[in-house]
């Protein structure tokens, strides 16, 4: 019996190898695991899928981690290599993999942000400013954020963001669809805002 996943057609074979290099018969693995004769030697010819249970006993008859057991693929290389996109003058730099849900960017403010008009949408926002100073308006609230500091909104909040005093600004920025809310908040100082 195949299935249409390499990782589990390839069980089978892997337990039969590990058997054979320790020198054990079915019956000496069975008198191990607990697991009968025709169990195991469904499990290594295809004949039987490979329930979470057996594999943990084969995993501790045999000394090896599960991941190891199973052959799960090396991780591939972690780095994230995105290519920067110009978005209004802005750099956007992707930080992470994911197509769908949580993303993550590093965000290049120019010097001369164009204020433009607030927007909203679906999604949950979070920023953290790595340098400069970033003016964020929200519905009626007018921030200047400073280096360090940290920011999170609701998106459907009409709103708009840009770098402040003349210089450019660096930020880190979260965003995600509505639920994926983040759990750090900003608040101002004195109650009010800064301008």
């Amino acid at each position: 019996m195949t299935t249409d996943d390499p990782v589990l057609d390839a069980i089978g074979p892997r337990l039969r190898e590990l058997r054979r290099q320790r020198g054990l018969t079915l019956g000496g693995l069975s008198a191990d695991t607990g697991i009968s004769v025709s169990t195991l030697s469904r499990l290594e010819s295809g004949g039987r899928k490979p329930t979470l249970e057996l594999l943990l006993a084969l995993a501790r008859a045999y000394q090896v981690p599960l991941d190891e057991l199973v052959g799960m693929p090396e991780q591939g290389d972690p780095r994230v290599h995105g290519k920067p996109v110009q978005l209004h003058g802005r750099t956007l730099i992707p930080l992470n993999h994911r197509p769908g849900g949580l993303r993550a960017y590093k965000m290049l403010l120019p010097a001369h942000d164009p204020e433009r008009d607030q927007a909203s949408h679906e999604g949950y926002e979070w920023m953290y400013v790595l340098s400069g100073q970033v003016r964020l308006r929200l519905a009626d609230l007018d921030f200047i954020m400073k280096e360090g500091e940290v920011a999170e909104f609701d998106t459907r909040t009409p709103h708009w963001f840009g770098s402040a005093g003349g210089a450019p600004a660096e930020l880190l920025t979260l965003f995600g669809p509505q639920g994926e809310r983040m759990h750090v908040r900003a608040r101002p100082r004195s109650g009010k805002a800064d301008s």
